[in-house]
């Protein structure tokens, strides 16, 4: 047979390497394998900074906020603690644009966070939480549908039988679930 030489394919796949490494100091831009080590290593920093990243942010709204929280004469995890109960659910990064841009509407919200704190509900907070309140046996019937679908057949046919469901032995699942609602 005759020797298949590679070199060619060799050659696109270092210049590859090479290409992306552009950029990098002293041999990490010249020599291939330097260059393919310090690319790997690059991914794995770009992949951990990805996140880090979100950390980052983060942290400078909660600095951003805390700062404006001073000036109002509340700490940051009183403010916070005070939104909880107040009901207002806002992120911590459209806080910190308020605290940046909107300081009035921002003292509105210490005001309203400082409230909470003391007791004295707003009207809407009340509201809203008594309304979450009457959500929660809507979501009880939800299950209670999901649990008779997720059951067998035989499974239903007892409980037909239990409820005494007349015809419940020739019946397909579909109709013993509407049977048994």
């Amino acid at each position: 047979m005759a020797r298949v030489k590679t070199g060619s394919v060799t050659k696109q796949r270092h210049k590859k390497i090479l290409k992306r490494a552009k950029g990098y100091f002293g041999s990490k831009h010249r020599l291939y394998k330097t260059a393919k080590e310090q690319l790997m290593h690059s991914g794995q920093y770009a992949f951990r900074d990805r996140r880090q990243k979100k950390r980052d942010f983060r942290k400078l709204w909660i600095t951003r906020i805390n700062a404006e929280c001073r000036v109002n004469n509340i700490s940051y995890s009183k403010f916070i603690d005070g939104l909880n109960k107040a009901g207002v659910i806002i992120n911590r990064k459209m806080l910190s644009e308020m605290a940046i841009e909107d300081k009035t509407a921002f003292a509105n919200l210490v005001k309203l966070a400082k409230d909470a704190l003391e007791g004295k509900m707003p009207a809407e907070a009340k509201a809203t939480k008594t309304a979450e309140k009457k959500e929660a046996p809507k979501k009880e019937t939800a299950t209670k549908k999901e649990d008779l679908s997720s059951k067998t057949v035989a499974e239903l046919k007892e409980l037909a039988k239990s409820k005494k469901i007349e015809g419940y032995t020739s019946m397909k699942k579909a109709e013993l679930i509407e049977a048994l609602k």
